[in-house]
């Protein structure tokens, strides 16, 4: 028999225009293997409406076509059930994607759905919110929000942000707890990473997995402006986490207790979050679709 694929389309990710999208798909995907559903969003919520659909019609993989905030709402909506997260990254940055070696050309991610396999990965819970990427608070979160508020996409428009955001961002106190962990720190960037990156090959967290039943709780210290470049060509090498300004700690759980209610992003949407934020991994909870590795 056929498996059953249920396809769904975030029309407002990335930049490009969306329409091509269903040929695309029926066109690359292995028709022997495969009975694709095609599916638009219409509203912001719905991914995660579509996908519990799909999963409770019994479809053996639900592919997310979009960015990392596509990708949350259909994953929270199949974690611990018998359906497989695939993804097709269209979206601004792309981090969990990027971390499975899922290819950012859409032609190639199809084709590699083809030939994939389903494992299982860890993912995390914020407060209650589950995250399959990143969440944390801090010049990120920051950006996050200020990034939301405009209506232009894209990497530029990211840049500008991050840019522009250094000079008017003010750091918080943080008080970290955890096993083993009792650390305070005025934190510029304070990442709960379950993957490595943000989005953009951007790796906050170079040595993170999604298979190790942990989190890397990756802290930047305020830096000078002259250490700018630096800090950002290490974020594209994968060695940040070899930076003065960086600690790295590993945990199951932790909470973080902060100065005051503020900006908080999980996947990179941005929300406001309390001054206590308790931060868990739950591990072998999501399968989802990589390249075969034989």
């Amino acid at each position: 028999m056929k498996t059953r694929i249920a396809f769904i389309i975030n029309p407002n990710s990335g930049t490009g225009k969306k329409e091509s999208l269903p040929t695309m798909i029926q066109e690359g995907l292995d028709a022997k293997k495969f009975q694709p559903e095609i599916v638009f969003t219409q509203y912001r919520g719905q991914g995660t409406e579509l996908a519990k659909d799909f999963a409770a019609k019994g479809y053996e993989v639900i592919v997310a076509v979009g960015g990392d905030g596509t990708v949350n709402e259909i994953a929270s909506s199949i974690i611990h059930t018998n359906s497989t997260l695939g993804i097709i990254p269209i979206g601004s940055g792309n981090g969990l994607a990027r971390h499975l070696n899922i290819p950012m050309n859409v032609k190639k991610a199809i084709q590699q759905i083809n030939e994939s396999e389903s494992i299982l990965m860890d993912y995390g819970v914020v407060n209650g919110r589950p995250f399959f990427c990143t969440c944390g608070t801090g010049f990120d979160a920051y950006v996050s929000t200020e990034f939301a508020k405009g209506t232009k996409r894209g990497l530029m428009r990211y840049v500008e942000k991050i840019i522009t955001g250094y000079f008017s961002y003010k750091s918080q106190n943080c008080h970290l707890i955890g096993d083993g962990i009792d650390l305070k720190a005025k934190a510029f960037v304070l990442t709960f990473a379950n993957a490595s990156q943000w989005g953009n090959n951007a790796y906050i967290a170079p040595q993170a997995s999604v298979q190790d039943g942990k989190m890397d709780i990756s802290i930047m210290s305020n830096f000078p402006i002259i250490a700018l470049p630096s800090l950002a060509l290490q974020l594209f090498a994968k060695t940040i986490d070899k930076d003065l300004f960086m600690t790295t700690l590993r945990s199951d759980e932790i909470t973080l207790i902060r100065e005051e209610a503020g900006p908080f992003h999980y996947d990179g949407e941005p929300y406001e979050e309390g001054k206590e934020v308790y931060v868990k991994t739950v591990a072998d909870g999501l399968r989802v679709l990589v390249k075969k590795r034989f």
